[in-house]
């Protein structure tokens, strides 16, 4: 069973946001993405939950380990769901 210390929570990675021309997209900690196809990519980071939006996008570089993930194609929506506040439990995000 895998043992969590609550008093020393992991390293958060950091984050960044690059956008090219609105054609090329890096972001840098990303811990999973979601979903993917040429409309949308959703991805977990370390800041919360990132949506992307356009138009022939694809995921050109794709690299968990380090956290960064790479688009290619015509960008016209970023949006961040807010980041789940520490400690919320099941009855504050469902009563919240």
């Amino acid at each position: 069973m895998a043992y969590e210390d609550k008093k020393n929570p992991p390293a958060r990675r950091p984050h960044s946001v690059i956008l090219e021309e609105r054609g090329k997209l890096t972001v840098t900690g990303v811990d999973e993405v979601l979903r993917f196809d040429e409309s949308e990519v959703e991805m977990r980071t370390a800041r919360g939950d990132l949506l992307v939006r356009g138009s022939e996008l694809h995921v050109g570089r794709l690299a968990i380990e380090t956290g960064e993930l790479g688009i290619d194609g015509a960008v016209s929506e970023l949006v961040y769901e807010d980041e789940p506040a520490r400690g919320e439990g099941f009855w504050a995000r469902l009563f919240g």
